[in-house]
């Protein structure tokens, strides 16, 4: 494909979290708060400007996630674009277990889609973005919106996406400290005890049904023996929150691999302020997954382009 020579590709994509308890690996949950991407095509190399989360921390070339992720989805799309300057206009925390290296990933992909003028396949962004992420439970969410459990296939990723109930709310606690993803996976042991993996899968399998439709099991479905406490060492102050949380009735888990805490429920107005230091944030269940809006979306519609189409342009220029 010759190189693309249209305008600006917006990009947005939601944070996530992902495990909830049980669903290690496996369950993700795509959240109301936004990474947004602008990438304009133009020149021979890469100009990256960054604010927010990462603003003089990240690097600005070609070695910066999201444009290897663009680099990526465009060699698989067989579309060239030499040069392009990249804007991103970050929310999601770093290092914290919201999925924001998923969220520059899958963005960086899609804005590929975005680039070489393509309609957006979300199974092939999973799939690319899986390759790139190693595990698919956060870009699956990110991919696809709503709640999702995903596995993998032969090396491959795969999810379904679920409907999360419409009164389902999520508090999540940040602190200002970092946990790297490999230092908590570094503490997890390479063994459980069969009763403790029996309970975990009665318990996942009992959070589907509590997140997508029995709010009052979201405490029992939320009980996790596969990784929080193991990661104990690397994050003490989120487990003291877990426990002081679910000692008051909450629904409360660490997100992904930490160090933020979720409280999952319906009633968000329960939960009690941050401790010193930490923010708190009251989000909603992101629907959609990632958005793209371009020059070429634009004209879709012009043409009364498919419903599936006309529906993310519309909800994209809602959201705005």
């Amino acid at each position: 494909m010759p190189p693309t020579d249209g305008g600006p590709v917006h990009v947005r994509v939601p944070a996530t979290s992902a495990n909830l308890g049980p669903g290690f690996d496996a369950f993700g949950l795509a959240l109301t708060r936004y990474d947004e991407l602008t990438v304009t095509p133009g020149g021979d190399g890469v100009v990256v400007e960054v604010t927010g989360p990462g603003e003089g921390e990240v690097a600005l070339d070609e070695s910066h996630l999201v444009v290897r992720s663009i680099r990526a989805g465009l060699d698989a799309l067989g579309a060239s674009v030499p040069g392009f300057t990249l804007r991103c206009e970050n929310r999601i925390p770093h290092g914290r277990g919201l999925g924001s290296s998923s969220a520059a990933i899958v963005g960086g992909i899609a804005a590929a889609y975005g680039l070489a003028g393509e309609p957006l396949d979300r199974d092939h962004v999973l799939e690319l973005a899986n390759e790139i992420e190693g595990h698919p439970d956060n870009v699956a969410a990110c991919a696809l919106g709503g709640f999702t459990i995903a596995w993998t296939d032969g090396g491959t990723g795969r999810a379904i996406r679920l409907e999360p109930m419409t009164e389902l709310s999520v508090v999540a606690y940040v602190p200002s400290t970092r946990v790297l993803t490999k230092e908590a996976r570094g503490l997890l042991p390479s063994s459980v005890p069969h009763a403790d993996a029996a309970a975990n899968a009665g318990r996942a399998a009992l959070l589907v049904a509590a997140l997508t439709s029995r709010p009052s099991l979201l405490m029992t479905a939320t009980e996790d023996w596969l990784h929080q406490e193991y990661r104990q060492p690397a994050m003490p102050e989120s487990l003291a929150l877990v426990h002081k949380l679910r000692g008051s009735g909450l629904a409360a888990v660490v997100s992904g691999a930490g160090p933020t805490v979720l409280v999952l429920g319906d009633e968000p107005e329960r939960a009690e302020e941050a401790p010193d230091g930490w923010h708190r944030y009251e989000l909603g269940i992101d629907p959609l997954g990632v958005q793209v809006w371009s020059a070429d979306a634009e004209q879709l519609l012009a043409e009364g382009g498919n419903e599936r189409s006309r529906t993310r342009v519309e909800h994209l220029e809602a959201a705005d």
